[in-house]
């Protein structure tokens, strides 16, 4: 299964006493493929280190893109759908790009997708993320 994982929730993860930790085990155990653009992985580094560091950001960012269930890909398209922050749709447009089955997310500007038809792109919380993941 191939998500997408906004930046809102990676920093969220990294803390191993935050409740979204579960994500950074899953991706661990190969329970989905983590799909990143180069545009994406400059927001995670740049945010990261605002956050906590940039020895910190270097070390996730390595974490990710060692790991052989990291899909590098670039959007073929840009939709531009999200017109309330626009610098979400670089989430959105490779999700949409690879076909994700799911674009992971605290944020309500991607509400906006469950309101157009086409292209669809399901848009999860990390709890929802969760309940998924438990099933498998």
């Amino acid at each position: 299964m191939r998500v997408v994982i906004d930046t809102n929730v990676l920093i969220a993860t990294i803390n191993r006493k935050n409740p979204e930790f579960f994500i950074y085990q899953a991706f661990a155990k190969k329970t989905f493929e983590w799909v990143v653009s180069t545009e994406i992985l400059m927001e995670y580094a740049e945010k990261i280190t605002e956050y906590y560091s940039s020895s910190t950001a270097d070390f996730i960012l390595r974490a990710i893109c060692i790991a052989n269930n990291t899909i590098f890909a670039e959007p073929h398209f840009r939709w531009n759908l999200i017109n309330e922050d626009p610098d979400d749709n670089k989430f959105a447009d490779l999700a949409i790009s690879v076909n994700a089955f799911c674009l992971i997310t605290y944020d309500k500007h991607f509400d906006i997708l469950s309101d157009i038809e086409f292209p669809t792109l399901k848009v999860v919380t990390p709890t929802e993320f969760k309940k998924i993941i438990d099933i498998i």
